[in-house]
Formats: structure tokens, C-alpha cells, sequence
């Protein structure tokens, strides 16, 4: 009777936390579910003063129209954005790796210091770098281009991915490097073939951390472009919806195509990493 009591209670405590995480994901996704079926209605259903949660005539014309360049450039600010977020992550993620290996293995005067001023960084907003990057940007004559908003991504998220790839390289047994080193290694072979290989997970999760910081930013984009024609999707969906015609559907369904590839991102990077979680270790 005990035995099966127990396994009562435990059933119990599972059904309980199994309807609270739907419940978190009804609400959660909600809002989502409706961006998705707004962008399948016709514009006077859109803004109907009876709202309706389905379409009753459902219409693919405003993902037809995002993609028409004489309404909205979608493959060219994605081609901004896709650059700008990729180039920037892959040069934070290069750099973090550096320095995070620096304040994790190699012992050197000022290493603390140095490593309290990265965890001190992190704590501030990005919109306090805004005057100096501005200054910075425009002594160097990069108003306005591409590499303007790489430097300035870069600077955003390079603190963060010391902090969490720090954390990472402090899990790597020293006895590893060590060891390659007794084979003839030096730093840089030891980073590139037993670091980054024993590390890859948390390598990928920032680099999709820096890509989403990139992909999303409005504020840096917003003062260091001024040409239509660099503008990234942020940007443009501000563009979008600041015009006179203001549609409602077209303006849902922007949306939804420019969150796609953070989800994939996400979704592929997280199958990756569950499947490099335990590749690695001491052999021999």
C-alpha cells in the first residue's frame, strides 16, 4: 500500500507538471499563433472590429508581396542582415575563443583583473557604447557601411562570449594539454585540435548567441546606416511599418520570415550540440 501510494503521489506530481508546462507553452506561443493567422487575412478582416482568431478567406498575397521588391526589398536587407550577423558572431566567436582560453589556462600578471573587467562589461547596456562607437566609426570613415555595424556587433557581444566560453574552457581537464604538450604541441595546435573539438557545444551556442544579438539589433543599425540600400531586416520592418498603407498581414508576415532563421538556427544548433555533448575525453 505504501509502494503504491507512492507511485501515486509521483504520477500525480508528473500530471501536474506536465499541464503547467502546456499551459506555459499555450500562453507562450499565443501570441506567435496569431501573428501566423493575421498574416493569412485579407486586410479588412486585419483590422475588423470583430476579430476573429482563423482567417475565413485565407490568402498567401502578403508573403507575395514582402517579396516583391517594389514593396518591400526583403532579400536585400536579409542579405544585410545574414552578412552582418554571420561575419560579426564568426569574429567574436574567433576572438572569445583566444581570450577565454587566455583567462582560462595561461596564468600571467593582470589575469584577474582583466577577467573581472569582462564580467564588469557585461553588466553595462550596449547604449552606453553608442557616442564612443559613434565617434570611433566616423573618425575611421565607416558611416554608413556594413563593417560599421560588424565593429559595432562585435564590441557588443565579444564580452559575453569570453564570460561564457570562459566557463566552458574551465571544465577542460589541464591534464589534456598537458599531455599535448609532452607530444609537441604548442598553444595554438592545442587550441585548434583539442580546445575547440572538446568544446564545439558551447563554441556553437555562442556563436548562436552573437548571430541573434546581430540578427535582431535595431539600435546600432538605426544610427550607423542611413542608406535604404544597407539597411538590415530590423531596419526595413520599421520602414515597413511605417508606410501610409499600414497593413496589418503584410506587416505579420515580415515578421514571422525574419524570425525563421533564428529558429532554425537554434533548432539545428541544439540537435548538433546534444550530439557532441559527450565526444571528447582522454584516450589511451
Amino acid at each position: 500500500m505504501a509502494v503504491s501510494s507512492k507511485k501515486t503521489k509521483r504520477n500525480q506530481k508528473k500530471s501536474h507538471f506536465i499541464i503547467t508546462m502546456v499551459a506555459f507553452l499555450i500562453v507562450s506561443l499565443f501570441p506567435f499563433f496569431i501573428m501566423l493567422m493575421t498574416s493569412f487575412k485579407g486586410t479588412k478582416e486585419a483590422i475588423s472590429t470583430n476579430p476573429t482568431i482563423f482567417p475565413r478567406d485565407f490568402t498567401w498575397q502578403h508573403y507575395i508581396d514582402i517579396f516583391n521588391p517594389d514593396i518591400f526589398p526583403f532579400l536585400t536587407y536579409f542579405k544585410n542582415s545574414f552578412v552582418v550577423s554571420v561575419v560579426a558572431a564568426g569574429i567574436a566567436v574567433a576572438l572569445g575563443i583566444l581570450g577565454a582560453y587566455a583567462l582560462s589556462k595561461l596564468r600571467f600578471k593582470g589575469r584577474i583583473t582583466i577577467n573581472a573587467s569582462f564580467y564588469t562589461v557585461y553588466m553595462f547596456s550596449g547604449i552606453l557604447l553608442i557616442v564612443p562607437l559613434f565617434k570611433i566609426i566616423s573618425s575611421l570613415g565607416l558611416y554608413d557601411t556594413e563593417m560599421s555595424l560588424i565593429i559595432t556587433m562585435v564590441v557588443q557581444t565579444l564580452p559575453t562570449a569570453v564570460f561564457m566560453l570562459k566557463s566552458y574552457f574551465d571544465t577542460i581537464p589541464s591534464d589534456i594539454e598537458e599531455a599535448a604538450m609532452m607530444d609537441g604541441l604548442n598553444r595554438f595546435q592545442i587550441i585548434l585540435r583539442i580546445i575547440i573539438p572538446l568544446a564545439i557545444s558551447g563554441i556553437i551556442s555562442v556563436f548562436v548567441y552573437c548571430f541573434m544579438v546581430a540578427w535582431n539589433d535595431y539600435l546600432f543599425a538605426s544610427i550607423f546606416l542611413s542608406s535604404s540600400e544597407k539597411f538590415t531586416l530590423p531596419i526595413g520592418l520599421n520602414t515597413l511599418f511605417s508606410t501610409p498603407d499600414y497593413i496589418w498581414g503584410r506587416m505579420m508576415a515580415a515578421s514571422l520570415i525574419t524570425a525563421l532563421p533564428v529558429v532554425i538556427m537554434y533548432a539545428l544548433s541544439e540537435r548538433f550540440i546534444k550530439g557532441n555533448l559527450t565526444d571528447g575525453g582522454v584516450k589511451g
